[in-house]
């Protein structure tokens, strides 16, 4: 059980760094900037556990990249441990197929993240626009094929003959 999360640990980073490549390219080419999103999450989070150095009422460069750099965080800890949720449930899952499952998975990790945008108040989902949409569903959806295609070869590669 544990050599199965810790696949999918390694599974959820390689999800997490392709997911990374493929915002940060839409960001290049379309000339956006970063969503604040994920720092307002984590501001907001601090303000509920009592972290001042975080906490939104905490002002200037430091707090701000301090925010941003626990939005980061929370990211990355959503795609590693969500990769290595599949490693530990992707037994009982049978016979099903690696863009399927990937779709899922990208589906999980974009509801969760989404989610936890709404519940904290950072962000609404339900105002955002078609290409918002469309801005957070193909990074997660790419981040599932990845995590779940990865876990698959790996443990397919140290399987006993």
């Amino acid at each position: 059980m544990l050599r199965r999360v810790l696949l999918g640990v390694i599974a959820g980073a390689a999800g997490n760094l392709t997911l990374e490549i493929v915002t940060y390219g839409d960001m290049l080419l379309r000339g956006r900037s970063a969503s604040g999103v994920p720092a307002k999450v984590a501001g907001i989070l601090a303000d509920d556990f009592g972290i001042e150095a975080l906490s939104s009422a905490a002002t200037g460069n430091q707090a701000d990249n301090r925010r941003s750099a626990a939005g980061a965080l929370l990211g990355y800890a959503l795609g590693v441990g969500l990769g290595g949720a599949y490693g530990l449930v992707r037994p009982g899952l049978g016979r099903i197929s690696t863009p399927l499952a990937g779709v899922a998975v990208g589906v999980a990790a974009m509801t969760a993240a989404d989610a936890s945008y709404a519940v904290t108040g950072a962000s609404d989902p339900k105002t955002w626009t078609v290409t918002d949409w469309i801005s957070d569903l193909v990074p997660h959806i790419i981040y599932g094929l990845v995590t779940v295609a990865t876990y698959e070869t790996i443990a397919r590669c140290g399987a006993p003959q």
